[in-house]
């Protein structure tokens, strides 16, 4: 198909679409679930996304939220610039390319036209193509630019690459990590800490299932590991690495993305705040830092249930003790009996914004935050209210941001 190049707007495109907004708000989740039954009857673009979020609805409201944003800031694209960025690396990640994108023009305006009915004008129709690919000529801009400078880094590959499982470590009843070396031999890019590798492999109740899994240790340009939480009611995904995956087996995996991670040149005080498996991008960091910036003050708040579900708590706690200006404050939320506060942990409870602020460098400090999507709501728009600026809050949360954190 081809892909028209529209390089700018020109304001009647501008006004239309604007003037599209209360239709979007009313309808925008109609829209996109059409788009998707449109863009899925072609298997080679259904094979290209995650399921697991099409079958909760969580895709389908986070793209219809999407869309009403795109549109209300056309004429402010700046405000559009991070979810660009976060879009871009999850293309990468799901090796994405140019030529996929005509088919999600023709699903998108389509659905358009089937939800709106006689109230999608031509106009309407034109001015929303015209956006479209506008707008996809900035994001394939960045993604080339993603790719190349990947494809030039030490290690870096193109496409899906093939690692095997080295080593696979229970590190909970719940978390299991995975040591991924290329089967190739070769070197493998160094991630930044806090980045995601996205895998694609067949389940027993799914072939072709592709997920994304945090790093879970510092950059080394010889294997990768992840640790993954089982979830009982995963769509294949987490039972499939805890049950089926072992050592010797073979799994596709794209390069490092997201843009969730540490600076190279930390300049202010750290706060690395998780919940349960949240901990993944955090031990990557905490790896990072030992590593490359032992003087860094950092503060390390986790929470879990108990010292059942609590993964690398000693790993942390080994780190912690040689960072002279670095502290771990762990908390249970279902302490057992054995679990003591000031043996196991430091808190039983739940993490409060009241005692993060009473305890971290609110003004000071950068929060690196990941966990449930509750706990990220808590925080984030917490932090925020406490007047923490907005480019002083990161967030990774684990599939499609909803409005609350979108906002």
């Amino acid at each position: 198909m081809p892909q028209p190049v529209v390089t700018s707007l020109d304001p009647n495109t501008i006004t239309v679409v604007k003037a599209t907004v209360p239709a979007l708000q009313a309808h925008g989740a109609d829209i996109t679930a059409k788009m998707y039954d449109r863009l899925f009857r072609d298997e080679h673009i259904r094979s290209l996304f995650n399921h697991a979020n099409q079958a909760n609805g969580q895709q389908i409201n986070a793209l219809a939220g999407a869309i009403v944003a795109y549109a209300s800031n056309i004429d402010n694209l700046g405000a559009l610039l991070p979810a660009v960025e976060r879009i871009a690396q999850k293309h990468v990640g799901f090796h994405i390319l140019p030529e996929h994108y005509p088919y999600v023009a023709t699903a998108l305006l389509g659905a358009i036209e089937d939800v709106l009915g006689d109230a999608a004008t031509d106009e309407i129709l034109q001015a929303w193509g015209q956006a479209y690919w506008f707008l996809a000529g900035i994001l394939q801009n960045r993604e080339s630019a993603l790719r190349d400078a990947i494809e030039q880094a030490p290690g870096g590959w193109t496409g899906w690459r093939q690692f095997v499982v080295s080593e696979k470590i229970r590190e909970s009843s719940i978390i299991t990590s995975f040591i991924l070396r290329p089967v190739d031999g070769g070197p493998v890019m160094h991630h930044k800490p806090g980045q995601y590798i996205t895998f694609r492999f067949n389940a027993p109740e799914q072939a072709g299932i592709k997920r994304n899994y945090s790093i879970s240790c510092a950059p080394n340009g010889e294997y990768y590991r992840i640790s993954v939480k089982r979830e009982e009611n995963s769509q294949g995904g987490s039972r499939f690495m805890h049950d089926e995956v072992q050592v010797g087996t073979t799994l596709e995996i794209t390069p490092p993305a997201g843009d969730f991670y540490l600076p190279d040149t930390p300049d202010r005080p750290i706060v690395l705040l998780s919940g349960g498996v949240g901990l993944t991008p955090m031990v990557s960091m905490l790896e990072t830092i030992y590593h490359k910036h032992p003087q860094l003050q950092v503060h390390y708040v986790h929470s879990t249930m108990s010292s059942r579900t609590h993964a690398m708590g000693q790993h942390v706690q080994s780190l912690a003790k040689e960072l002279a200006h670095t502290k771990v404050s762990t908390f249970y939320s279902e302490p057992q009996a054995v679990d003591q506060p000031g043996d196991t942990h430091d808190v039983s409870g739940m993490i409060s914004l009241d005692w993060l602020t009473r305890n971290t460098p609110v003004q000071d400090a950068d929060y690196y935050i990941c966990g449930p999507k509750e706990f990220l709501r808590v925080f984030v728009n917490g932090l925020a209210a406490e007047g923490v600026p907005a480019d002083r809050i990161h967030y990774e949360f684990f599939g499609p941001a909803d409005e609350l954190l979108a906002a």
